[in-house]
């Protein structure tokens, strides 16, 4: 049976300063009030520990309407970052979504997962999902959640909904495969789909600016708690460069901060390839034979989870033809879409004033009122995007736009991308020399943080990096039609690296013109023209190149083809504006440092593998290299910004 906390487990406040914020919760805690009464006027709230299947218990607060002339829809919140404050009379500044749907009454769930915080049982990093009745996972621990809501809160409407952004996220997406009957609506928003392209990996490179995070994730409570029972690790220099510089290689310096007691850690380095440990946390493989009906929401500038929700919402649709399944993508960092920020800004770049505000009235809340109370009618879109270009919001009825075209844009000689392939007269490749002591910023030098998570940089002014010998470029001439790119955009790479291994990094940028005009919302002191805001930008470690499995090194001086998908993008490049390209192989202290020289494992190299290298990247006919993407027509008129049909 469940268990009512005890008062004083309940009263006891948290003193260890979290870092929690930094991981997608600071948007659901930053939401600023609703304007009506305090949410202990509008709702009670009871606190239970709910036994799982195993016998293990799940601490969950409930907040229920105090006005009980009807019955309410259950709406679902699972972290591992603590539902605090504890206690039946402490609230916290949010319980939901949007003030839009704490003001119109919903029972709000939320729990801390298993092994987490005032929740018994041990905890997993992505926990794999097993399929059937029996096993533990995070699917069967939300399924016995609810059979238990729906028998002990008797306030109930008998239909369930969960939401979540970034490892909340994660936890509304795994609530899918095998789900409650009572299920009916899941918004995984900025959601964690699978930990080697997410997060701490991006195509088998580790996020070296995650370092700090790991500790958050790699240490087992021993018990139920209120307060924190692992402690980020210290930075030895408060100078970042220098911090971070001071960590490679990792096979040395890292023991000085987590030794042998970060599981997490030790599963990173244990684990440096796409092996069955990493396969088996995937989302994606489950998301089959769903009923629920999903909104999928992300940012097109989240530097922590973009291959997430563009990679769940397309599982999603191909695996589950008649669920109804929708995705929003807005110019939003990670978690921006729950805030309400006036205007819309990502490093230095506005993009419009209220959209946040609008998604949570016109499309969030349309989504949950309609599923979870049967009232209104659903979002009328298959895709909510945002041109980040025209700065524009667009709706399709199939993503990628089913009148989009492939088309190629190549490598030239001279610096220059152009539509037509090289020819033979054309100097055939561009060379740079890479060398681990000096690697290329990831942004200016004098804007790198120590961070929980890197942020920014997504829509960071890229003219930094043109003066670096080791950064190629090409850019178009000024275009005189408007460009927009849609949907997948993929790098094919024809290189080679006079060293066995290489990390390879592509920008693909849009170079404002010089007399660019400063828009709505810019921040003080910000000049727009000349800007080069990056649209999109990727790595993969080259020894994935061909498997993410099983690694291979290069051949010294061997030409080799490297694909790199880059995730999608929405963005119109208007007249007047250029397409630029950059390609380097460092971008520190975003990724770690490749040593250049191959080893079996990154994480276990030492100082003296770290050589420089001289890496070729090919333009002719041979051996072309260009960007494969695809475009849509789009008249002027068909610019203005639409809004969902309700």
């Amino acid at each position: 049976m469940h268990t009512i906390l005890s008062q004083t487990s309940c009263r006891r406040r948290q003193s260890t300063r979290l870092l929690v914020a930094w991981f997608g919760l600071s948007s659901f805690f930053a939401l600023s009030a609703s304007g009506q009464q305090p949410l202990s006027e509008r709702y009670e709230k009871r606190e239970f520990t709910i036994p799982m299947r195993d016998g293990i218990e799940l601490y969950t607060a409930v907040y229920v309407p105090r006005d009980q002339s009807q019955t309410y829809p259950i709406l679902m919140f699972r972290t591992p970052y603590s539902c605090r404050p504890y206690g039946a009379d402490a609230f916290p500044g949010r319980i939901g979504p949007s003030p839009i749907l704490e003001d119109e009454g919903f029972i709000f769930v939320r729990q801390d997962v298993r092994g987490r915080w005032m929740s018994a049982g041990t905890y997993d990093n992505m926990r794999p999902h097993v399929p059937g009745d029996l096993p533990i996972d995070e699917s069967s621990d939300t399924y016995d959640t609810i059979e238990w809501l729906l028998q002990h809160v008797p306030e109930n409407n008998g239909k369930v909904g969960i939401w979540g952004i970034s490892y909340p996220g994660f936890y509304a997406a795994a609530a899918l495969p095998e789900h409650h009957p009572a299920l009916v609506a899941a918004s995984p928003q900025a959601p964690i789909a699978d930990f080697f392209f997410d997060d701490f990996r991006h195509h088998g490179a580790f996020l070296l600016s995650y370092f700090g995070a790991t500790a958050t994730f790699g240490y087992q409570h021993s018990g139920p708690t209120s307060t924190a029972w692992y402690q980020s690790p210290q930075p030895i220099s408060e100078d970042a460069w220098t911090y971070y510089r001071d960590l490679i290689p990792l096979a040395e310096q890292a023991e000085k901060y987590y030794g042998d007691d970060n599981f997490f850690w030790q599963q990173q380095i244990e684990h440096p390839n796409y092996d069955e440990f990493w396969q088996r946390r995937s989302i994606l493989p489950h998301l089959q034979n769903v009923q629920t009906a999903v909104m999928t929401v992300g940012g097109w500038f989240d530097a922590e989870d973009l291959h997430g929700p563009l990679n769940i919402y397309r599982h999603l649709e191909k695996n589950n033809p008649h669920t109804f399944n929708i995705m929003v993508m807005g110019p939003w960092g990670h978690g921006d879409w729950a805030r309400r920020s006036p205007v819309q800004i990502v490093s230095q770049m506005p993009f419009g004033r209220g959209l946040s505000e609008f998604y949570q009235r016109e499309v969030e809340a349309p989504f949950f009122r309609h599923f979870l109370k049967g009232t209104g009618q659903p979002p009328g879109f298959e895709a909510l995007v945002f041109d980040t270009g025209l700065r524009q919001w667009s709706q399709y009825d199939q993503w990628p736009p089913r009148t989009a075209q492939s088309q190629k844009l190549f490598l030239r000689s001279d610096r220059a991308l152009s539509l037509s392939p090289p020819t033979a007269d054309e100097v055939a490749f561009s060379e740079f020399v890479s060398n681990p002591d000096d690697p290329v910023p990831y942004r200016r030098r004098e804007d790198i943080r120590i961070r929980f998570t890197p942020r920014e940089y997504m829509a960071d002014d890229q003219r930094f990096a043109l003066d670096r010998a080791d950064v190629l470029w090409f850019q178009t001439e000024p275009l005189t039609e408007y460009l927009t790119v849609v949907g997948d955009l993929v790098a094919h790479l024809q290189v080679s690296t006079s060293q066995s291994d290489a990390d390879w990094i592509v920008k693909l940028i849009d170079v404002y013109p010089d007399d660019h005009p400063v828009l709505d919302g810019t921040p003080e002191g910000v000049e727009l023209g000349g800007y080069h805001l990056m649209v999109r930008s990727e790595v993969i470690r080259g020894r994935f190149r061909n498997n993410y499995e099983h690694p291979e090194p290069f051949a010294p001086d061997e030409v080799t083809s490297v694909r790199l998908p880059l995730q999608d993008v929405y963005h119109t490049f208007r007249p007047g504006h250029r397409v630029m390209v950059q390609i380097q192989s460092t971008w520190f202290p975003l990724i770690d440092i490749n040593p250049q020289r191959y080893v079996d494992n990154i994480f276990r190299a030492r100082r003296e593998d770290f050589i420089p290298a001289v890496h070729r990247v090919f333009h002719s006919v041979d051996h072309p290299t260009y960007l494969e993407w695809s475009v849509i027509e789009k008249s002027r008129a068909s610019t203005d910004s639409p809004s969902p049909r309700r």
